[in-house]
């Protein structure tokens, strides 16, 4: 409880607070700040910018073509690795939470290194078919980047399914294979259903972590035009603090991108009661 009030309570409460301030300087702008009482003023203005709502759009957006590829690619080892008659199960546990262990700057890096034509050997192979591709354009930058976090976080999900799985009693299955359920129709029709919790949980989760992006298109900004320094909610947030100083702009987009994960995870405690009671 003590932790949790410490790393999460009063952080969001300092945010709170200052984002309900403003810094005024007296007389010709040489005096010392003051704080001033705005109230909701600098929420106003960060929902009537454009801006933050084209990066709202941009990570839902990411969110669309992310999350739906990574949980499916993340049930479909899960999956394998808990198949009896799946070969080199030890092999797919390793290479799926590998990627989970790097860092996501690091990540990030070593993506980016493959995006660059004039860096990437895969590229030149490419383009020496007679195939002109760009990962770093603005029509294909997103797709980049939520490959990035697929790479880096499909193995966490991997782990979830797999506890999950293998929670499941042997005597269901064992009763579906008697009934004549193999194979796929096992996997889709007894295993998944039975972990419906896991999986939601991991929808939820990515779902806000979307929400959170930032790493990956920091660090691909460096290499490309197609990512401006306010291109989602939270590089809106990073740079009001630190590139321009705001604090209470920075603490007021903050506190809004807490809200909408805490209405999303409202969202998920109904949706999940509800299927628990159908």
């Amino acid at each position: 409880m003590i932790l949790f009030l410490v790393v999460y309570l009063i952080p969001l409460g300092y945010s709170l607070v200052r984002s309900v301030f403003r810094k005024q300087t007296s007389g010709i702008g040489i005096g010392p700040p003051t704080d001033v009482f705005v109230g909701l003023a600098n929420y106003v203005d960060v929902v009537t910018s454009p801006v933050f709502w084209e990066g709202i759009l941009r990570v839902f957006g990411y969110g669309l073509i992310q999350i739906p590829v990574m949980l499916v690619v993340a049930m479909a080892i899960a999956l394998l690795i808990d198949s009896r008659a799946a070969r080199g199960r030890g092999v797919f546990r390793l290479s799926s939470f590998l990627p989970y262990a790097i860092p996501g700057i690091v990540a990030s890096l070593l993506w980016a290194y493959l995006y660059v034509p004039q860096l990437s050997p895969v590229i030149q192979l490419v383009q020496s078919w007679g195939w002109d591709i760009d990962l770093l354009g603005a029509p294909t930058v997103l797709f980049s980047i939520a490959n990035i976090a697929i790479w880096s976080w499909a193995g966490y999900n991997v782990i979830i399914y797999t506890a999950a799985l293998q929670s499941i009693p042997k005597e269901v299955i064992e009763a579906a294979q008697i009934d004549g359920a193999n194979g796929w129709v096992l996997a889709m029709r007894i295993k998944a259903p039975l972990i419906r919790g896991p999986i939601a949980l991991t929808a939820l989760l990515s779902t806000i972590g979307s929400i959170q992006l930032f790493n990956e298109p920091v660090v691909l900004r460096t290499i490309t035009t197609a990512i401006g320094a306010e291109w989602t909610p939270m590089m809106l947030a990073y740079n009001a603090t630190f590139a321009a100083n705001n604090f209470e702009r920075g603490s007021a987009i903050s506190v809004l991108i807490a809200i909408i994960a805490g209405i999303l995870a409202i969202v998920y405690r109904k949706l999940s009661t509800r299927g628990s009671e159908s």
